[in-house]
């Protein structure tokens, strides 16, 4: 299975949620309107009938904001404005033999407050001797210091600097190809580290 696929809703998940919520504040709505109704068209005159009139109009008052919220709340979700968790999609290009053995790699972002692990989605060779490692990762906090590590067992460590702001804005179209920051590898004089080993992203 894809695994960014499993990281990210999909548009027919999206369009069932806000389906559900609309059709739960049409509820809401109706329930709110006839509560309103039988309650004030009754004579009732004692404190008791008050009390109970005030609970009940409290009570569909919240019943109705909490819909709202949450017919917001799928809409902002499936047209992908929901700024609570952005996650970056990443490609990383290097030498082909030095992502022979992609199934024991790991890569990971470290932040000045976390560390998160990332999803590898697969491999592509280049037709030029390299390949591109894809893959994504969650931001889970707002910082600009964040570092994509890469650890290739046995063949080195590869770090490369996101240059994103704080709080970064979604884009369709992956950046520019940046280089590596720093390389800590026996391998990597194979190819020149400014002419082999970049990354680009896009921010989802």
């Amino acid at each position: 299975m894809n695994t960014l696929s499993s990281l990210f809703t999909a548009s027919a998940s999206g369009q069932l949620g806000i389906l559900m919520s609309a059709l739960s504040g049409i509820a809401t709505a109706l329930a709110v309107a006839l509560a309103m109704t039988v309650y004030f068209r009754l004579s009732y005159r004692t404190w008791r009938d008050v009390a109970r009139h005030g609970l009940a109009a409290f009570a569909a008052l919240a019943l109705f904001a909490f819909a709202a919220y949450d017919m917001r709340h799928a809409a902002l979700a499936y047209l992908g404005l929901n700024p609570s968790k952005p996650a970056i999609e990443f490609e990383i290009r290097m030498p082909r033999e030095m992502l022979a053995a992609v199934t024991d790699s790991q890569i990971e972002l470290h932040t000045d407050r976390n560390q998160t692990l990332a999803l590898v989605d697969g491999v592509r060779d280049l037709a030029d001797g390299r390949a591109v490692l894809r893959g994504a990762v969650a931001l889970n906090h707002r910082t600009a210091d964040r570092v994509l590590v890469v650890n290739l067992p046995g063949k080195g460590t590869f770090e490369f600097r996101l240059r994103l702001p704080a709080q970064p804005h979604r884009s369709e179209q992956f950046g520019p190809w940046h280089l590596a920051d720093r390389i800590a590898s026996p391998l990597a004089g194979a190819v020149a580290p400014q002419d082999g080993y970049t990354i680009r992203y896009r921010v989802l």
